[in-house]
């Protein structure tokens, strides 16, 4: 699918395939977490499964408004209680499948929205 974003500064996604998206002119086949100030970090899981409370720890350690978890290639949620060390530090989380966190970063970062997005990329089968 490819993501047609508008003339924008900010960091955006331009395209999407299974086990990868494209961010600029990078294509990027593994987990990875995306932020509108030009963050690009590895986030180190390659299934929902090996998802721990460590993951949602680190997204906490972000400055950010709002933190937008793409669960993979259909809607899964983190448990609640993965979710705390975001909540105390009052950052905002939404749950998603990945193609619909990928169009919702965009826009929000488009906005001059200060916003993250976790998207877990499973290897493609």
């Amino acid at each position: 699918m490819k993501l047609q974003p508008d003339k924008s500064d900010v960091q955006t996604i331009t395209a999407l395939g299974p086990g990868w998206i494209g961010v600029q002119a990078d294509r990027i086949a593994h987990s990875v977490v995306i932020g509108s100030r030009g963050q690009r970090d590895a986030w180190p899981c390659q299934r929902f499964e090996d998802l721990t409370a460590e993951h949602f720890a680190q997204l906490a350690e972000i400055d950010c408004e709002v933190v937008i978890f793409g669960s993979g290639e259909r809607l899964r949620f983190p448990q609640a209680a993965w979710l705390r060390p975001l909540i105390a530090k009052r950052i905002g989380v939404e749950t998603m499948d990945t193609a619909a966190a990928c169009r919702t970063y965009n826009i929000l970062a488009q906005e001059g929205r200060d916003v993250v997005v976790a998207l877990l990329l499973e290897p493609a089968v």
